[in-house]
């Protein structure tokens, strides 16, 4: 199994199987139950990055490479601004891929019927056996099957798959290829159909308050030619104890048809999300008493439900759903499947305190719902994020009229028999449901998902009810047909009305918040909403909950909407991890990923996880921020938030208590305990009544905030949170300054795997001082080395990087950076080394289960490129235009300039605010600097700094100059000077002191500037 045929092209670009056999090694597939894996020795050949059609390269082409699938092709491309990329996408390329495998049936499958099985291929597929055109399947996040009129004689067989993905093709990263998995299945004449089991269990509420539970089994299945035939339906418990079992006897023909059996389940173990019980259910077709097909399917025993009045409850109990909203890339593997990358995502997002995911803005994989199911996680399913009306120009809106009532029954058959499964979403943000042709395609779909399945409501997530709809629009007639509603962005005052209009639907936020951040960055912590910083390699944004588009709201503000009102089902926060694509704010290379993840794209939690973890985990916990303790000047006031579950907080520097601050305990008007501070917040300029007129505040009449401030003069040294409860400690967090970087930590997140060739091991990497604090700003180049496996993707989390995901170094961002690990299959031990120059080699090894001694495979690093500083720079530039490289450019009509505007939101008004200082860095062009001319703006906005400070570059951190001297302008536009002892260095930085700081005067701008002698 080691390759595939690779035949001559043909006039359309198809090998003939007589070819393939003379030309290339033939996978002998032999058979090993009902399904057989068909994702090994595939050839794949990237044709272009355009997504121009074409055929099949020639057997010889040398763009053939062996490939395993799953396999997402535009992961392991270099982003790269083009005609073809776009930041909507990561600046990844599309383009069309050829994939291509050959293999023979062994003659016992002449009398069977063969089939295979693709769980999703992005996008817009065609495949072909022997020359011949299955079928094609555009939509790129559903599943599909094609029968096979394949050879049995030893004859090879080659099945060739075409994939275009022509770039936009989503608002979002989506990936390329035969991403999901792929399969034959093996069946006789009579059979079970694709998806043809459903279990249910009807009126689960009354009965198990007898004990038990009916277990509804209907199968539907065919047969060639007319035969009789008896299905038995066997029910095992969450231990594999046989607790059932259901016998009925069905007529079958070509025609499939559904038989229907109920099983009594005593005492059933409900599925809960914190006790996830699972049953099987085996179903047999049985003919002249030989059983001729086998099927077994998962599921649980659990009821639910949405009430309009009293939110959601999960068997009798009442609970919020405190959900998250997830895109299905999986960071550096892309979009291509894997179990464990998928296991991690959802541990981190368990952790947090997370029950429910919503699957934006599409279908998942198998393995993502088998995923939920195993740890007790409720999913929204998600259809479409676009109806007939395209968002982008080669999204699915091209096919949507002839392939969505199809797309959205497959959605329904993939996963109806999931007990994690509790809402079918029709949509997201459609913009068809404002107009006319709206209502119509909202009937179809829920019509054909109630063609499947009945026991779960219909919803779809929208940004269209800011304002209740009036009567008779279209937003009113698709509200009226749907169970419920998703809202995107709502406030409070507006879900308050909508629930008053309509008082039987349920509502819930289907994405809520999008605040924006960077893990380790903060900024204006006194501001409720900040400008972005758009100096190249510092576009970040702050951690403080405080960068908000005109759409969106903070996290703070979100759960406390949500807590308040018990009505409301709950929230799916966006996002719960970054993910590729759609880099607001910024929406220029080289940033490819989101910035609104509580999770950055490593995996690695930002503070806004604390924050949500604050409120929707009971463990206790603290958290500190910000987390880094060493990049301020002795003296600088800090300010320190805490969050915490806990009442009380008291925060030490260096063993000296700073002081307690403290949570009120209070009660929402529905019975509900919460911490929170008493105080105006500031935060909803909609309240103009009341008692916090501006602020937030709840029905009970109270405002106030989610986490504890302290203003702290910076000193180096340890900073530490201790959360009491009743006055004994329950939880601590800490801080360190850290020192020069010395050595690299590796931490495996397990010490077992199998040497299966596929299971993953995540290692983060860590920049360590010698006491081994992570430094929190290191940025050095790791270079990585696996023997016994191989590296399947780097990360470090950074939004802003042109860094290849699937290259053999990355540089640290904020001190961290994270290798995936793939095993492999001829070694029992996994080694990884880590080396940066300057820094003491790490090294760490995992145990590979099942492995074979023998030669190891070694992936060796590729010589890492140190990143070059900048040859011009700032601490901030305020908008994309003011760049510090104006300052070079030899134009005076542009320039630097630290002013920004941040536009007014639904809740907050518009800030424009000067920073106290910020800084440039200016090269130094032969290495001796004496003299620095700079023209300064002044204007309604700018005005010319009130101090320079000025130091230099001495190969490992700035210095301040000696006997510097200012000798300011004395007319409008011409060069102030600056003078000082002559220095050796490649960069000079200017320290500029507003004037008029935290106004909209204050701002500076430099247009020109120069280094002399």
């Amino acid at each position: 199994m080691w390759g595939l045929a690779l035949g001559c092209a043909v006039a359309v670009g198809l090998c003939t199987a007589s070819t393939a056999a003379q030309s290339a090694p033939v996978e002998q597939v032999r058979a090993a139950g009902r399904a057989v894996d068909f994702t090994g020795a595939w050839k794949f050949a990237l044709v272009n990055k355009t997504g121009e059609d074409a055929p099949q390269p020639d057997a010889n082409d040398p763009a053939w490479r062996d490939t395993r699938l799953p396999h997402d092709w535009s992961i392991g491309l270099d982003p790269v601004e083009g005609p073809h990329t776009g930041a909507g996408t990561g600046f990844l390329p599309g383009g069309l891929g050829w994939y291509r495998k050959t293999f023979t049936l062994p003659s016992s499958m002449a009398a069977k019927k063969v089939s295979i099985e693709f769980d999703g291929v992005y996008m817009d597929s065609e495949v072909y056996l022997n020359g011949v055109l299955l079928g094609r399947h555009p939509y790129g996040y559903t599943g599909f099957a094609y029968d096979l009129d394949a050879h049995t004689d030893g004859t090879p067989n080659v099945l060739a798959v075409k994939v275009r993905n022509q770039v936009p093709s989503s608002r979002w990263y989506s990936g390329s290829g035969i991403y999901r998995d792929v399969r034959l299945v093996v069946t006789d004449p009579a059979h079970v159909t694709r998806h043809g089991v459903q279990v249910t269990t009807p009126d689960l509420a009354n009965t198990i308050k007898s004990g038990y539970a009916t277990m509804r089994v209907a199968t539907t299945a065919a047969a060639e030619n007319s035969t009789e035939a008896e299905i038995v339906s066997t029910v095992r418990d969450p231990r594999g104890r046989i607790v059932g079992r259901g016998t009925t006897r069905a007529a079958l023909a070509a025609q499939p048809s559904t038989a229907t059996t109920d099983i009594k389940i005593d005492h059933p173990a409900l599925w809960s999300v914190d006790r996830p019980s699972l049953y099987t259910v085996d179903t047999e077709v049985r003919v002249n008493g030989k059983v001729v097909d086998r099927v077994s399917t998962r599921t649980g025993v659990r009821y639910f439900s949405f009430d309009p009045d009293n939110g959601f409850s999960l068997n009798g109990v009442e609970m919020k759903l405190k959900g998250v909203n997830l895109h299905h890339d999986l960071g550096a593997l892309g979009a291509a499947v894997s179990t464990d990358a998928i296991v991690r995502q959802l541990k981190i997002m368990k952790s947090m305190g997370v029950n429910a995911v919503r699957t934006s803005h599409n279908p998942p994989s198998p393995e993502f719902v088998k995923a939920c199911d195993e740890m007790g996680i409720l999913l929204q399913v998600e259809a479409f994020d676009t109806w007939r009306a395209p968002k982008v120009k080669y999204d699915y809106g091209r096919f949507f009229d002839a392939h969505s009532s199809a797309d959205v029954r497959e959605m329904v058959h993939a996963a109806k028999n999931s007990p994690a499964v509790v809402m079918w979403s029709i949509g997201n943000e459609i913009p068809d449901s404002s107009g006319a042709a709206g209502p119509p395609i909202a009937r179809k779909l829920i019509d054909d998902v109630r063609a499947v399945d009945t026991t779960r409501p219909i919803v779809m997530g929208t940004d269209r009810y800011r304002r209740v709809p009036a009567v008779g629009s279209p937003q009113d007639q698709i509200l009226q047909m749907l169970d419920g509603l998703g809202l995107n962005y709502n406030n409070a005052s507006s879900i308050d009305e909508l629930h008053t209009r309509y008082p039987t639907k349920f509502f819930f936020e289907a994405e809520s918040s999008s605040s924006t951040s960077t893990r380790g960055y903060y900024q204006d912590p006194d501001q409720l909403n900040t400008g972005e910083n758009h100096t190249p390699g510092k576009r970040n944004t702050s951690s403080y909950d405080n960068n908000l588009e005109t759409w969106t709201y903070s996290g703070e503000y979100g759960l406390k909407k949500d807590r308040d009102r018990k009505w409301f089902a709950g929230q799916f926060l966006w996002t719960g991890i970054d993910y590729i694509g759609e880099p607001t704010p910024y929406n220029v290379f080289p940033v490819k990923s989101s910035f609104f993840g509580a999770v950055d794209t490593a995996g690695f939690p930002k503070d806004f996880y604390h924050l949500f973890r604050s409120q929707w985990s009971n463990e206790p916990m603290v958290h500190l921020l910000p987390m880094n303790w060493t990049s301020h000047k002795p003296g600088e006031q800090v300010s320190v938030w805490a969050y915490s579950n806990a009442d009380t907080v008291e925060l030490y520097r260096n063993g000296k208590s700073l002081g307690e601050r403290k949570f009120d305990t209070k009660t929402t008007t529905y019975g509900a305990k919460y911490l929170e501070t008493t105080e105006a917040t500031g935060d909803d300029k909609t309240v103009t009544t009341g008692p916090y007129p501006g602020s937030y505040t709840s029905p009970n009449g109270s405002a106030g905030k989610l986490h504890l401030t302290w203003s702290v003069p910076f000193e180096p040294g340890r900073l530490v949170a201790v959360a009491k409860r009743g006055g004994v400690e329950v939880a601590r967090d800490e801080v360190r300054t850290a020192g020069e970087p010395h050595a690299i930590k590796l931490t495996p997140d397990r010490r077992v795997v199998k040497a299966d060739g596929e299971s993953l091991t995540f290692v983060t990497a860590e920049v360590v001082d010698r006491a081994g604090v992570v430094v929190p700003d290191a940025d050095d180049l790791i270079s990585f080395q696996v023997r016994g496996g191989s590296l399947a993707g780097l990360d470090n989390g950074r939004q802003e990087s042109a860094e290849n995901y699937q290259a053999a170094s990355r540089t640290a961002f904020n001190g961290k950076a994270l290798a995936m690990v793939r095993s492999g299959q001829t070694s029992t031990a996994i080694t990884v080394t880590a080396r940066a120059s300057g820094l003491r080699t790490a090294t760490t090894m995992v145990a590979a289960i099942g492995g074979r001694p023998g030669r190891v495979q070694v992936t060796d690093p590729a010589p890492g490129t140190p990143v070059a500083p900048p040859a011009v720079d700032a601490s901030y530039s305020g908008a994309p235009g003011t760049i510090p490289a104006a300052m070079l450019d030899g134009n005076p009509s542009t320039y630097w300039s630290n002013y920004y505007l941040k536009r007014a939101t639904a809740l907050l008004p518009a800030v424009s605010r000067a920073h106290a200082t910020d800084w440039v860095s200016l090269p130094v062009r032969d290495g001796l600097a004496g003299s620095v001319r700079a023209s300064f703006l002044a204007d309604a906005s700018h005005a010319r700094p009130a101090s320079i400070a000025v130091s230099y570059w001495d190969g490992s951190k700035f210095v301040p100059v000696r006997d510097a001297k200012v000798e300011w302008a004395t007319e409008p536009g011409k060069p102030t000077s600056i003078t000082f002892a002559p220095v050796r260095s490649d960069r000079i930085r200017l320290e500029l002191a507003s004037s008029a700081p935290g106004t909209a005067q204050g701002f500076l701008g430099v247009s020109e500037a120069t280094v002399g002698r």
